[in-house]
């Protein structure tokens, strides 16, 4: 009975290949999260670059990835090479990505030109960028050809996340103790502890999502994340507006870990994606995974985009000029290369465990090459995807819009009213205002997991 279960798509994994498969996202994150959270500060604070070019450079490098990401997608759905479908490009990809992410901050760009310094910036993140789509798009497809089975694809995604939010503390306090480490500097406890205390409820709610799901319900699992998160914002931004900051801190930690519960909705979206992939497999016959995973990549990169060009745009029009206020981070090139090539080449180590530990079930390949207007066509026929796309935009402008500039909050008092204020918009308003749009969005969702289970059974028949 098990193997005939098996023969039919709902495959029941092994930790090890859950944890193998996980270790992909980690060892994305360790690349992803540097230049999330510390590209733009390194652009503007260590090369001293303008913060209006470093806004139009990142609104630009992710627009071109907005049209590359699909090219990548169409490419990997219309073929099926040896070592795998998707699993290949995991190694084929990720040796030029770390090449490419231990040569972003190279330390020498620091001595050259202005003019030169913006040249060399552009090139090397719009060749990483690019690098990143053809890795981080066929790891995406590989859950979704790896088991049919709802209840595994859950705890799947709960395994990917929980080792993205290693990535992500990881980084997000390794990176700063690493730079003081580096130019043997005191350690800012205060500062990595509230940049990276966000993601520790993803290591208690992601393995417990199963039995949370039974209890709230797929969306009154959504909306309690994102009310929790929405208090969480309020009360840092009452802090930082009325109270005092240093004098608060365990009560801002314990603020900062309620909007991480929030925007943990983030990670729980990806659960969403094989839905989507199973909702167009039932409508057209076909199991576009790289091509709705691409998509996917896109509305994630356009919120990361949007917040990127926003963020230092913004604040420096309302008085907080990053490249020229006192820096919350060591501005020696040295460490900053020196850090972000430790990352990268974990990094690869973690990508060659993935390909190793990860099995693709099952996949297959379109009976004609997939076009751009097939893609247009799914993205107009599925309302599924227009909704997650949506969200998937929302709730990563709010991640990665207060990203940069966390930073900075722990020591807000050292700064002027008027650059109070905008740190505050960016760590506090903005992202509680676009917590409700998500709700608003998950809303509409109309997938309900015996929907689910119909389409499935229905997807089984035509297939025996």
């Amino acid at each position: 009975m098990s193997n005939e279960i098996e023969n039919k798509g709902f495959y029941k994994l092994s930790w090890l290949q859950r944890i193998g498969f996980g270790s992909g996202d980690l060892a994305q994150n360790l690349i992803f999260q540097t230049v999330a959270c510390y590209l733009m500060l390194y652009l503007t604070t260590v090369l001293k670059i303008n913060p209006a070019f470093v806004s139009g450079l990142i609104l630009a490098v992710r627009l071109i990835d907005c049209f590359w990401s699909p090219v990548v997608g169409k490419y990997i759905d219309n073929r099926n090479p040896k070592l795998g479908k998707y699993r290949t490009y995991l190694l084929y990809g990720g040796i030029p990505l770390t090449v490419a992410a231990c040569l972003l901050m190279l330390p020498q760009v620091a001595e050259w030109s202005m003019p030169m310094k913006m040249v060399y910036a552009t090139v090397s993140y719009t060749l990483l960028s690019m690098i990143y789509s053809v890795v981080n798009i066929p790891y995406g497809s590989i859950m979704a050809s790896m088991t049919r089975d709802n209840d595994e694809v859950l705890i799947l995604t709960s395994t990917r996340m929980v080792c993205a939010n290693i990535g992500q503390i990881v980084v997000q306090a390794g990176f700063p103790i690493g730079l003081a480490i580096c130019v043997h500097a005191a350690i800012n406890w205060d500062q990595a502890v509230f940049m990276a205390i966000g993601t520790i409820p993803a290591f208690i709610i992601l393995p417990l999502l199963p039995v949370l799901k039974k209890v709230l319900g797929k969306k009154g699992l959504y909306y309690t994340l994102l009310s929790i998160g929405f208090v969480g914002f309020a009360i840092l931004f009452c802090i930082g507006k009325f109270g005092d900051v240093k004098e608060s801190t365990l009560i801002v930690q314990i603020a900062k870990i309620m909007t991480g519960v929030g925007l943990l909705v983030g990670s729980l979206m990806w659960a969403l994606v094989p839905e989507v992939i199973t909702e167009s497999e039932y409508r057209t016959g076909n199991r576009p995974a790289a091509t709705v995973n691409a998509l996917a990549g896109v509305a994630f990169k356009a919120g990361f985009s949007i917040a990127g060009w926003i963020t230092p745009l913004v604040m420096g029009l309302i008085g907080f000029n990053l490249a020229s206020e006192e820096s919350a981070l060591p501005t020696d090139p040295s460490a900053w290369f020196t850090v972000t090539c430790i990352f990268a080449v974990v990094g690869f180590v973690l990508l060659a465990y993935c390909f190793m530990g990860s099995k693709e079930n099952i996949t297959t390949t379109p009976d004609k090459p997939v076009s751009f207007i097939d893609m247009f066509r799914e993205f107009k026929a599925s309302k599924c995807l227009q909704l997650v796309l949506g969200v998937f935009v929302v709730v990563f402008l709010a991640s990665f819009i207060s990203a940069p500039v966390n930073a900075y909050y722990t020591e807000l008092s050292k700064y002027s009213p008027t650059a109070q204020n905008a740190i505050l918009w960016f760590t506090c308003i903005i992202p509680a205002v676009l917590l409700i749009v998500v709700a608003l969005l998950i809303r509409q969702y109309p997938l309900t997991d015996e929907r689910l289970d119909e389409m499935n059974r229905e997807i089984e028949k035509r297939n025996a």
